[in-house]
């Protein structure tokens, strides 16, 4: 009795072999041989079954990993490193800068407009305490004074 098409098995599916996945190979034998069995009208329900097994194995392969990177990055920050956010990176400090600049103007302004010099000289203040905070922040040796040398030009 003549059949459909030949449905590829798990042996001749190289990626599965591969991996070694057993319990998928199972699922997917199983998927294959309730397909030859229940014929045409089932594949699309039996196909989506399988697809979601695979689904749920890649979430929770995904879950595992994100879940090891984060612990990973807790014991970096942990160990007293710092973290990958808080990096000093060149244009962090840059484009903190720019935006202090551009509120500075319209700080100014309001400040010296409502009070005059005590008003200017206060947004003035606010924005110096902002920026040193900032920069302490992201160069924790910033205050530290350097004993021995008292110029990089000295030898």
């Amino acid at each position: 009795m003549p059949r459909g098409p030949r449905l590829p098995t798990v042996r001749c599916m190289t990626g599965m072999e591969a991996r070694g996945d057993a319990e998928l190979k199972k699922e997917l034998n199983a998927t294959l041989h309730a397909r030859r069995e229940l014929g045409d009208e089932y594949e699309s329900a039996l196909v989506d079954s399988f697809l979601e097994k695979v689904e749920q194995r890649l979430d929770g392969a995904v879950d595992r990993r994100v879940r090891r990177q984060l612990a990973e990055q807790q014991m970096v920050v942990a160990r007293g490193a710092r973290s990958p956010e808080s990096s000093d990176s060149w244009g962090e400090r840059f484009g903190f800068g720019i935006v202090s600049l551009v509120l500075a103007v319209p700080l100014s302004a309001i400040g010296g407009g409502v009070s005059g010099l005590p008003g200017l000289l206060v947004a003035w203040g606010g924005i110096v305490g902002v920026n040193v905070v900032q920069a302490a922040r992201l160069s924790p040796n910033f205050f530290s004074h350097r004993k021995g040398k008292d110029s990089d030009w000295e030898e």
